[in-house]
């Protein structure tokens, strides 16, 4: 009995620690105020992120794996993780310069920061959860 490869998902959860601030710098204070509320403050504020990479695949034969999933989180901490953790992403973050760094700009970026390290499977979804009520899900489209 031949046995058919499945599809499968595989996900990594990494958490960090930053701090942003919503502000269109072409809006006046009083424009981003009215727009973004508190999180347009000029002091900033942060979030606990948790960050979802979901990979999808056929297991090798060899390993039974997509993915070595201490391989994706040494990609996950080098390209993401250590880029974002305790900083501040409108000043320190290389991959954010530029942009507004909206919770959809941000998980963006991460795809792009992730995408190209990806050795095996396919990157299918990341989720970045903001607050326990907000969070974002990019599936590179």
């Amino acid at each position: 009995m031949e046995h058919k490869p499945k599809l499968v998902y595989i996900t990594r959860k990494e958490h960090f620690n930053a701090a942003h601030r919503l502000y269109n710098p072409s809006w006046t204070d009083a424009e981003n105020e009215a727009f973004f509320g508190k999180c347009a403050n000029k002091n900033y504020h942060g979030h606990n992120f948790d960050l979802y990479v979901t990979l999808k695949g056929y297991a090798d034969p060899n390993t039974g794996m997509v993915m070595d999933l201490k391989k994706l989180k040494t990609v996950i901490k080098t390209y993401v993780v250590d880029k974002l953790d305790h900083m501040n992403i409108n000043q320190d973050v290389d991959f954010m310069k530029g942009q507004l760094a909206s919770i959809e700009n941000i998980v963006v970026a991460i795809w792009n920061q992730l995408e190209p390290h990806i050795e095996n499977g396919q990157l299918h979804c990341i989720k970045l959860v903001e607050t326990e009520r907000n969070y974002v899900e990019y599936y590179g489209e």
